[in-house]
């Protein structure tokens, strides 16, 4: 339908809806592992699928500045005898022109995360992942702040301002896990921040800057100091019911104040949520923690409450980690059931964020070295060989779905495109056996598969009046027996290294969905009648 033509009023069971705006956070923007791996042929593959197939606008990974990248350079040469140290620090960009120019060429945008800290540059070395990056405060922040400038403005020469005031800059990542992912102190990521945001704005004060990029809400004191106090852990790992307890974001507040008592910008406010992660006891050990299975939607309420009683009340949200859990060896990861759960949060959570990016989107991805087999819990929505999860296919069936929002139901949602009444579709069936249980974490595969067994199906009904007479819409669906690659691999006997027929079987049975196609009356009424197994996802849009 030409979108200039009168839209014909729709209705959703016989009432009118209100037809309220739908925010796409599931695809505004993706997360990916660290720019070195943006180089290789894989993973920008990979990345051009995630934009044309799942709509991803932006793409946020680590180690911008690490030495692999070759942006600061202190010394040169030295492959056969010492390297000559330079007068002056130089900074060069051929590698990271490569992998921005990939990433603006697929169609999205980068969401640069500044980080981490250059050898050359970093008070300690070595700090974290297989890949050594180095996660510490800089020698000397008058480099630092050079190092940003120098980069901000090749950038706006290289692809033009108006380009650049598109993207958005956070400054480092999770400094609040120390000694992992910063070995300062809390006031010396705050440093950073007021000399990172002072430099960018500097280059142009519309580019967008935020943080604190911290990690996980937590009901304790555990952040409360300048570095973790991990005996303040004791009473969370402790707790029979965790759920009860008082959820806090890390350092958000104390940052917003920071921030205000000093006069600095803040454009956006970044934090990551995961609803699984640990806490330690009292004898050291770690314990699991599982939150609840709407915890992600009751920490984003609170967040938006913040930001709307802050300095800052325009700020955008932007989540800048999010997932089932925070491990890459986390074989949830790579089953329905995680599709179910993703799929389920990202609608409930819609008009709560600016983006919630998920974690990530290829398992190219090396922060503890690559992965032990074709399917080992990455992080990614497809494995190493390119192959779809499927979380890949629930990501692609609300990538479907129109930008308004017709109808809500805990099943799933109707939409329509905005200017036409193409409308579209996404449902699903997380079980209500699962109570108020998030699909936790697992390090087996076997492990997973128990919740198999959990839920019977459930049928979804709906009757759409106004849609175009006669209009054919296309269903698909996931579930155990769709789609289920991982379980296929299980079958096959969990071969480490795959043969190539191996590999197009797979291919083959990640595809497999269900298929058919649904057609409305010759009066223009579009009658949904869906049997959806447990832990099923289905999708319905409109054909072309």
């Amino acid at each position: 339908m030409n979108d200039t033509q009168a839209v014909r009023p729709l209705t959703v069971d016989g009432q009118r809806p209100d037809d309220a705006p739908l925010r796409h956070v599931w695809n505004a923007c993706v997360g990916a592992g660290r720019a070195n791996e943006a180089l290789r042929a894989d993973w920008q593959e990979h990345f051009r699928e995630a934009v044309s197939v799942l709509g991803a606008r932006y793409v946020r990974f680590h180690g911008l500045y690490h030495d692999d990248m070759f942006v600061y350079r202190a010394t040169y040469g030295g492959g056969f005898g010492p390297p000559t140290v330079l007068a002056e620090p130089q900074h060069t960009f051929s590698y990271v022109d490569k992998v921005f120019d990939a990433v603006l060429d697929a169609g999205a945008r980068p969401f640069v995360e500044f980080g981490f800290m250059p050898r050359e540059l970093a008070t300690q070395t070595e700090t974290l992942f297989w890949w050594k990056a180095h996660c510490s405060p800089p020698t000397d922040m008058a480099r630092w702040s050079a190092l940003v400038t120098a980069t901000v403005e090749h950038w706006v020469e290289r692809y033009g301002v108006d380009e650049v005031r598109q993207w958005r800059f956070e400054v480092w990542n999770e400094p609040n896990l120390v000694p992992h992912f910063w070995t300062g102190t809390r006031t010396e990521y705050f440093e950073l921040y007021e000399a990172t945001v002072r430099a960018v704005k500097g280059v142009d004060p519309a580019l967008l800057v935020g943080g604190p990029a911290t990690s996980v809400f937590v009901p304790d004191s555990r952040y409360a100091g300048e570095v973790e106090d991990r005996s303040a852990q004791a009473a969370t790992a402790a707790a029979d019911d965790v759920d009860a307890l008082d959820w806090r974001p890390v350092w958000v507040e104390e940052f917003i104040a920071w921030c205000a008592e000093r006069g600095l910008p803040v454009d956006f406010l970044s934090t990551h949520l995961y609803p699984t992660d640990y806490a330690y006891g009292s004898d050291g050990q770690p314990r699991d923690i599982r939150r609840h299975v709407d915890a992600t939607e009751d920490d984003l309420r609170l967040l938006r409450s913040i930001i709307a009683g802050s300095p800052y009340p325009d700020a955008e949200l932007h989540i800048t980690e999010w997932s089932t859990s925070p491990s890459s060896r986390d074989f949830v990861h790579d089953t329905v059931f995680a599709a179910t759960y993703i799929t389920r949060a990202f609608l409930r959570c819609a008009a709560l964020a600016d983006s919630i990016s998920y974690w990530t989107f290829t398992d190219v991805f090396e922060e503890g070295g690559a992965g032990l087999g074709p399917f080992h819990g990455g992080f990614g929505l497809v494995n190493e060989q390119g192959i779809h999860k499927p979380t890949f296919h629930a990501f692609a069936m609300l990538a479907g779905l129109g930008d308004r929002l017709l109808a809500a139901t805990p099943d799933g949602v109707i939409t329509r495109h905005s200017g036409t009444d193409r409308v579209a579709a996404v449902f699903f069936n997380y079980p209500t056996e699962m109570g108020r249980a998030a699909v936790g974490s697992e390090v087996t595969y076997e492990a997973t598969r128990a919740l198999a067994e959990v839920g019977t199906a459930r049928r979804v009904r709906h009757r759409v009046e106004g849609v175009p007479a006669g209009a054919a819409f296309d269903v698909e669906l996931m579930d155990w027996d769709h789609g289920n690659v991982t379980e296929a691999w299980h079958a096959m006997g969990q071969p480490l290294n795959l043969t190539r027929a191996q590999e197009a079987e797979l291919r083959t049975v990640a595809d497999g969905l269900r298929r058919w196609r649904l057609e409305a009356s010759a009066d223009g009424v579009l009658e949904i009648d869906l049997e959806l197994p447990a832990w099923a996802v289905v999708g319905l849009r409109q054909a072309s």
